[in-house]
């Protein structure tokens, strides 16, 4: 991991232990997920967001006063608008997408849940979907929680990431897999 990135993701995961402990003694966890839901939205639907969080010329006042109001528009969480404010006063607010993916593995753990990234070659159907869920379920022993994303180069099959294992079911591997064995032949 470079630097800059384990450096991120250190703050972040103190601001996201803070708020994610003070939410959940006020037992508001479902509603901190619906929250980071929202401002994840938000974050990959505005431009503006994004540069303001990532601007080295906005003075901490400024950065934190802006965001202050966007968490109080989004109507956040008491204990998230704080952090939040917090972040941008203390220019942190760089460190927000680590911080919303922290926030939601803590609140997935809580719950017992693991996250899954599958990608297809097609949007996959509820009945797929909960289908593959049910069968990770088995082989991991807990609820399993899919983030479904499409590659249309993957020509069929699947690729599912859980933590640090993944499982390549795709034709576009399995052609590269051949064509290397053909390499290695001829």
């Amino acid at each position: 991991m470079s630097e800059p990135a384990s450096i991120s993701t250190g703050i972040a995961a103190r601001y996201a232990t803070a708020i994610f402990e003070l939410v959940r003694e006020a037992k508001g966890l479902a509603k901190l997920e619906s929250n980071l839901t929202d401002l994840a939205q938000a974050l990959n639907d505005s431009d503006d967001l994004r540069a303001m969080i990532a601007s080295p010329v906005l003075s901490r006042d400024v950065q934190g006063a802006a965001m202050s109001a966007v968490a109080a528009k989004m109507k956040l969480l008491p204990e998230l608008q704080n952090g939040l404010a917090l972040m941008g006063q203390k220019r942190r607010l760089f460190v927000l997408p680590q911080l919303i993916t922290q926030l939601n593995a803590m609140i997935a753990e809580d719950k017992g849940e693991v996250s899954a990234d599958v990608t297809s070659a097609k949007a996959l159907t509820k009945a797929q979907s909960d289908k593959l869920a049910k069968a990770l379920k088995a082989r991991v022993g807990k609820d399993v929680k899919i983030n479904a994303t499409v590659d249309e180069s993957l020509i069929g099959g699947l690729v599912v990431k859980m933590g640090s294992k993944m499982i390549d079911t795709s034709i576009r591997s399995k052609l590269d897999s051949l064509q290397n064995s053909m390499k290695e032949v001829g």
